[in-house]
């Protein structure tokens, strides 16, 4: 079952850092988004291998914007 990365607030996603088929531990840092002049960091919510990034640098984010999934 795919575990959904969700942004957790309105910004500008500055860096995806992970790739498809990588493999993270709960509370690794995956990406990181600008809000509000301020570098917010955006932690995998459980284990597993990234299966699908869904949002690209660049890319403006709302709550609860998926960026990727793990599996």
């Amino acid at each position: 079952m795919a575990t959904p990365v969700n942004s957790p607030m309105v910004g500008k996603l500055i860096s995806v850092d992970v790739k498809v088929g990588d493999q993270v531990k709960e509370n690794d840092p995956v990406a990181t988004i600008e809000a509000m002049k301020m570098y917010v960091k955006i932690y995998a919510p459980a284990s597993g291998v990234v299966k699908e990034i869904k949002a690209n640098a660049g890319d403006v984010v709302n709550p609860d914007t998926v960026i990727l999934t793990l599996e």
